[in-house]
């Protein structure tokens, strides 16, 4: 008896141990509150799918590097023509031919200089495959691509092919992470993120209750908002109405007309700058005063520009904060004006980022994909880089789970602030207790 009550203490001991080694509380994937997880009021999920990165268990490790090359190729897949979003494509080129630049002038890769090879992104079902399949051709090292969610996820499925490193800076949808495919990082915050942060400021810090959405009829548009309805959902506040436009769009009078009807106390804009710019200028001629709140590409410009006094106040996230006063993010808004002469977005400062990362990845891996593409994905070796964006944080699907930010226009300019802090709900004594993260 004595023997059987020592042995179960010292068990105890050792599971509290490992415990206390673990932490107290392990982060939800996405870094999702717990009053937002899907069913989490009613049942915990039976398994975690995406707690655990995807081993790649396949041959190329002893791959040895060529001895014969005059440049160190990296490819760049974005719009640069024929898209709504060559503006933000060229920009996130620019980030990354910048980094590149640097990175030649201390000398490259061991005295070889690395060299962009762009393709063109023009949103075409098929044409992104064909694109990554050129770089292939062209014997690239990894890839940086695209913005448009449907040619990303067309791009990678490629790159799992052609056992292409990948890392994304511009597609903020966050299903393309899950697709758990491990040849891709991302180093850009998802529209989860950006959701959560605005669900948490619309409903618990603005009050509001009765809340309208009118979003791009696209993938961006729909996933987008998917997040923020869900994120509403489980909170208590469905979205009393959602409706659509076309990209290109300049007329919306039948869809204001029929927010008007739904008697929101606050509207919701989910698309590109031009287009809700355009929406918000004619809900105001229509006689609407509630708030607006956006998602991150209403932080534009163009969306100044465009929207003019209507502009007051509306609120949006962003990616990253371009106004700290952080000696890396200086020098990079320094050098990328003398460059380009003009200002970097939100798209340059994360392709900088990216561009970074993965000529680091090969300074320490040697020219070899698939060692480039352990180091990518092994979650230590970038894991808090600092970057011109701030600290990337990524989780066991290669997902940057770091800082979101938001704005607010104030005197026609973007004023940034942090969100206010997510709530998290547990259970105790099946009662609800509410407590900041």
């Amino acid at each position: 008896m004595q023997l059987t009550l020592h042995t179960l203490v010292s068990t105890l001991l050792m599971l509290l141990s490992v415990l206390q080694l673990n932490g107290q509380e392990k982060m939800n994937y996405g870094k999702t509150p717990d009053e937002m997880i899907p069913y989490g009021r009613f049942q915990k999920a039976y398994i975690n799918f995406f707690d655990d990165p995807q081993a790649f268990t396949g041959a190329g490790r002893e791959k040895v590097p060529p001895t014969d090359l005059n440049e160190i190729r990296i490819g760049y897949l974005g719009p640069l023509e024929g898209s709504v979003m060559v503006p933000q494509g060229i920009q996130m080129l620019q980030g990354a031919t910048l980094a590149m630049e640097e990175i030649n002038e201390r000398g490259g890769y061991n005295g070889i200089p690395f060299k962009i090879l762009a393709h063109n992104d023009v949103g075409l079902w098929g044409a992104a495959a064909n694109e990554v399949v050129k770089m292939n051709d062209e014997k690239v090292w990894a890839f940086i691509g695209t913005i448009d969610d449907v040619n990303s996820h067309v791009a990678l499925r490629v790159a799992l092919k052609l056992e292409l490193p990948m890392i994304n800076t511009g597609d903020p949808d966050p299903t393309f992470t899950e697709t758990r495919i491990p040849w891709m990082i991302r180093c850009i915050a998802d529209d989860r993120q950006s959701s959560y942060a605005l669900v948490n400021y619309i409903y618990r810090k603005k009050g509001h209750s009765r809340v309208s959405v009118m979003r791009a009829d696209n993938r961006y548009g729909r996933v987008g908002i998917m997040e923020f309805r869900d994120a509403a959902l489980r909170i208590g506040y469905p979205l009393f109405l959602e409706v659509r436009f076309a990209d290109g769009e300049t007329g919306f009078t039948t869809q204001i007309e029929r927010i008007i009807n739904s008697s929101p106390d606050a509207v919701v804009l989910w698309g590109n700058a031009k287009e809700t710019a355009l929406i918000l200028k004619q809900m105001r001629e229509m006689g609407m005063e509630q708030p607006v709140y956006g998602c991150d590409r209403l932080m534009s410009p163009v969306f100044l520009e465009i929207a003019g006094q209507d502009a007051e106040g509306v609120v949006t996230t962003c990616q990253y904060n371009p106004t700290l006063d952080h000696p890396k993010l200086r020098a990079f808004q320094k050098n990328y004006y003398k460059r380009f002469e003009m200002e970097p977005d939100v798209f340059a400062a994360h392709a900088y980022d990216g561009m970074n990362i993965i000529i680091e990845a090969i300074h320490k891996a040697g020219l070899n994909r698939a060692l480039i593409r352990d180091l990518l994905t092994d979650l230590k070796t970038f894991q808090g880089y600092q970057g011109v964006t701030g600290e990337i944080i990524f989780d066991a699907s290669w997902n940057d789970i770091g800082a979101i930010w938001m704005t607010e226009v104030r005197d026609g300019k973007f004023e940034f602030f942090p969100p206010p802090p997510l709530t998290s709900v547990t259970s105790i004594n099946n009662k609800i207790v509410s407590t900041a993260d």
